[in-house]
């Protein structure tokens, strides 16, 4: 395929996904359906699909790991300078341990500590994994309709 048309193709797939996402999100009010990694989620989704870091698994399972320790030390440790650096720590521990490892969702510890006690444990369902399930499948169904073109 011609170098050029490879990354036009793997951004409107992002921009499909992206936008998709945030409609919802509007058309939606009381569901969260986006989040900011989720960017970084669809550079390697769409334009490295096949690096073991975009893989379905890792994109979903990364985004709960670390949403899953973001909100555990909002409700249960604290935040302070201290703890967002260890949860962050484990957040990459325990992607690489789980063999989950997807680099965006690293920022997720972040994201939540830093908005606070203002997000709930459903954020796990939504944005995180709803937002990460919709990703992933619209990267394979991107992949699968360039297979067919080919």
């Amino acid at each position: 395929m011609n170098k050029f048309i490879q990354p036009v193709i793997a951004g409107l797939g992002a921009a499909i996904a992206i936008a998709l996402l945030a409609y919802l999100d509007t058309a939606l009010p009381h569901i969260a359906l986006i989040m900011a990694p989720f960017g970084a989620t669809a550079v390697l989704v769409f334009g490295l699909p096949n690096s073991p870091l975009a893989q379905p698994k890792n994109v979903i399972f990364g985004h709960l790991i670390t949403a899953f320790i973001g909100l555990f030390f909002v409700h249960f440790i604290g935040v302070t300078p201290l703890t967002l650096g260890l949860a962050t720590g484990l957040g990459v521990t325990a992607m690489l341990v789980s063999k989950t490892t997807h680099p965006p969702a690293g920022a997720n510890p972040l994201l939540i500590m830093l908005a606070g006690h203002s997000l709930s444990w459903f954020f796990l369902v939504t944005p995180v994994l709803i937002g990460a399930v919709v990703i992933a499948l619209a990267g394979k169904g991107l992949q699968i309709l360039q297979k067919r073109r080919v």
